[in-house]
């Protein structure tokens, strides 16, 4: 059943086909997508240094369509001043995206694209003077280009230390865009390149970063008392033992930001009731109408919700990039996972529907809220 709600609506993301100004290919399993984007959307996509986009590949035989997640590397002022807006994208085996846009995009396609989303940012200010720090491995740099090429041109009293971790020399994406800031913020940029399977001059740097190696990095060549806020992004592990490290050593969880680009393990399915026959009625509020269903709770709200309203928002659906938040108005659900929503949205009610199960037997979820 679906309801017209009367009352005023926040505007939804929705997807916009943009053209692709350019493909360049980064490293042998990397390439980097550019995006022109048109005056008139330049508002919709509008972003905070850090924030992702969620793109989509529709299927020409009608099947279901592929979503992911990938970050801007490039920042809000190229956006303002010339409508580029770049992507970072590592091809992974199998990957549906990933394969398709490094073998067969090209500039002047197009790809759907959803306006900008995520909390990996902060408020930067020209009047601010701060020590920014970052661990990143991988493709978890894109984010942070952006971020370190945003602090150091808005706030002149600022400065970055980034700690990046990678297997070869040859597989350091955006190695030129790092050297370019490097050479024109030479006092404000520390750059510390580990190698995990490249043998250098320093034991130090030569070896995956793991919590010992941070640990050792921050008593030696980072100034880890001197970083007002720090940014992590990569795997699960490397961040989780990040995120130990920095709160052994007192730093307050406010001022660790996290964001992982891939997760190992899937959750584990929702405990099915007691009773078998247990379920839920749910409620979902988007674009101003609530449309109700029925749901077992060993399934996952938005799942469930895609059967009757199909237009719902997701990308990852692994708990990683927040596009299918909502907010929990009355019942209660329970997270599989987290790794998207920041502990103030959890204390309001927001929730993740790729990982909620309702374990109320009413449930309404509003995604315009």
């Amino acid at each position: 059943m679906t309801v017209i709600i009367n009352r005023p609506v926040r505007r939804r993301p929705v997807f916009h086909p943009l053209p692709v100004a350019a493909v360049d290919r980064l490293t042998d399993d990397a390439i980097a997508i550019t995006f022109a984007v048109p005056a008139e959307l330049r508002d919709s996509f509008a972003f905070r240094a850090g924030q992702h986009l969620t793109v989509r590949l529709l299927d020409p035989d009608g099947g279901p369509d592929v979503r992911r997640s990938y970050s801007i590397c490039s920042t809000p002022a190229e956006l303002a001043g010339y409508g580029r807006l770049r992507i970072g994208v590592k091809e992974i085996p199998g990957g549906a995206f990933s394969g398709y846009a490094a073998g067969r995009l090209r500039a002047g396609d197009t790809v759907d694209v959803l306006p900008p989303l995520g909390t990996f940012t902060t408020a930067f200010d020209p009047g601010r003077s701060r020590h920014y720090g970052a661990l990143v491995a991988g493709s978890g740099v894109t984010p942070v280009l952006a971020l370190v090429a945003t602090a150091l041109a808005v706030e002149p009293a600022s400065s970055f230390t980034v700690v990046y971790g990678n297997r070869y020399a040859r597989s350091v994406m955006f190695a030129e865009e790092l050297a370019d800031l490097k050479d024109r913020y030479p006092a404000r940029l520390h750059l510390v390149h580990v190698l995990s399977r490249e043998p250098g001059e320093a034991p130090l740097l030569s070896g995956r970063v793991d919590a010992d190696r941070f640990d050792r990095l921050l008593e030696t060549i980072v100034p880890a008392d001197r970083i007002d806020e720090w940014f992590l992004c990569g795997p699960y592990g490397m961040v989780t033992d990040a995120q130990g490290v920095l709160a052994r050593r007192g730093v307050p969880a406010g001022a660790v930001h996290a964001e992982l680009f891939h997760v190992d393990e899937p959750p584990a399915p929702p405990a099915r009731p007691a009773e078998t026959s247990a379920g839920s009625q749910v409620t979902i509020v988007l674009d101003g109408r609530a449309s109700s269903f029925s749901m077992g709770r060993d399934e996952r709200v938005l799942d469930a919700a895609l059967r009757v309203r199909g237009e719902l928002p997701y990308a990852c659906k692994g708990g990683v990039c927040s596009t299918c938040r909502a907010r929990v108005v009355s019942g209660s659900v329970t997270m599989a996972r987290n790794y998207a929503l920041e502990p103030d949205e959890v204390a309001a009610g927001y929730v993740l529907t790729c990982q909620s199960s309702p374990v109320t037997d009413e449930l309404v979820v509003d995604y315009d809220g």
